[in-house]
């Protein structure tokens, strides 16, 4: 096969398969942003200004539950944090494209785009910081259109979509996906396993915060071990 040579077509092709995912997923958040009373020009602004799919459903999950709105906030903070790490680990590749275009990419940075740009950005990381902004971009062409179109289908007609089709399930395949191929370090794998394990601990909490201790804690446990695994690491080389 020929290998493609724009960076914009070879970002869009990267995240091509997430859109098995993304479709299901928005349809979903239309129909659980309808049932917790949003009309359709508010599911598609809140759809519009957080595009986080991940905490869209954290919200709408504990308007549903009648949660405090300080409660609703700091779920949606905490599920966001992983931006932070998102745009850290960003920032040598793209740092230094103008500021308006950093701040159009920021708009954008989500687990797909981030996941998919990473891996290109780990493959070729010397390419010119134009063909690495193009192929980012390219990464959320075939996302963002259909997240809001989905989004928009799902508050429409949401109510006449089966029950049987489970439409439920492209949450966590969606941050399978993401996730599994990016485990490639001990620290990794114990936040994975922390965040696993205090989630299934704390389930019973109340109004989901759970998720924040859950949150915490795993990045604490990530952290710890790379500190834990750098400070071997110098001792060896001192020896």
């Amino acid at each position: 096969m020929t290998p493609i040579r724009s960076p914009f077509l070879r970002g869009c092709a990267a995240s091509a398969p997430f859109v098995i995912v993304v479709v299901p997923f928005a349809l979903l958040f239309g129909v659980v942003a309808t049932e917790a009373g949003l009309n359709l020009l508010q599911v598609m602004l809140f759809s519009l200004s957080v595009f986080a799919g991940a905490s869209q459903f954290a919200a709408v999950q504990l308007m549903q539950d009648q949660a405090p709105v300080l409660v609703v906030l700091a779920t949606s903070l905490a599920v966001n944090l992983r931006m932070v790490m998102y745009s850290v680990a960003m920032t040598p590749h793209l740092g230094g494209a103008r500021f308006g275009t950093r701040a159009l990419m920021a708009y954008f940075l989500v687990d797909q785009s981030f996941a998919a740009s990473q891996m290109e950005f780990e493959r070729r990381p010397d390419q010119p910081l134009a063909d690495k902004v193009a192929f980012f971009f390219g990464t959320v062409a075939p996302i963002a259109p259909l997240w809001f179109a989905a989004s928009f289908a799902g508050a429409v007609v949401g109510e006449a979509i089966p029950p049987e089709y489970a439409l439920d399930f492209a949450v966590p395949i969606t941050f399978l996906a993401i996730c599994a191929p990016m485990l490639r370090s001990i620290p990794h794998v114990v936040a994975a396993a922390v965040s696993i394990i205090a989630a299934l601990l704390f389930a019973g909490l109340p109004y989901g915060t759970g998720l924040l201790l859950a949150a915490v804690l795993a990045m604490a446990a990530g952290a710890g071990a790379e500190v834990a695994l750098t400070g071997k690491g110098q001792a060896g080389h001192e020896d």
